[in-house]
């Protein structure tokens, strides 16, 4: 997903950058970026757009989380994997090019996958009710309050 985003910044800014050469500009020298030529209001408007592409990214993220919650409540794995939390940080940490910091950026992916990780531990939980709750069942029957979200018995 890291790299989704930063292909569809890349791509923004490359589409601005050439759309303003198409229209006469001149190239701006090496070393200077057209960022650095833009007011405080247009860069204002640059991260309004930034922030809704990115709450579509991440709406995106979190249908797919909850996707992965079904599956994981279909064939009972855990909520928590630790191991692909660390692969998913080692490609966050791999696709960053700046200027936030690995550790900066990592501690946002950390709250990004606690968040996930709670649409994924609802989903167990409303799997678990609807069973409880469908008909022919007893009641109760399919859930279990012994066992955790993380999907281990105790």
């Amino acid at each position: 997903m890291p790299r989704v985003w930063i292909q569809l910044l890349l791509l923004c800014m490359a589409e601005r950058r050439f759309s303003s050469l198409r229209d006469g500009a001149e190239e701006p020298p090496t070393g200077t970026h057209p960022e650095d030529e833009m007011t405080l209001e247009e860069l204002r408007e640059q991260i309004d757009v930034l922030d809704r592409q990115l709450v579509e990214l991440l709406s995106e993220r979190a249908r797919a989380a909850q996707r992965i919650g079904h599956l994981k409540a279909a064939t009972s794995l855990p909520v928590y994997e630790p191991g692909r939390e660390k692969v998913i940080f080692a490609n966050v940490r791999a696709a960053n090019k700046g200027p936030l910091p690995d550790i900066e950026l990592t501690h946002i992916y950390e709250r990004i996958i606690d968040v996930m990780r709670s649409l994924q531990k609802n989903e167990l939980a409303s799997e678990r009710n609807a069973r409880a709750a469908a008909p022919g069942q007893a009641a109760g029957a399919g859930s279990s309050p012994e066992t955790p979200e993380t999907g281990k018995a105790q």
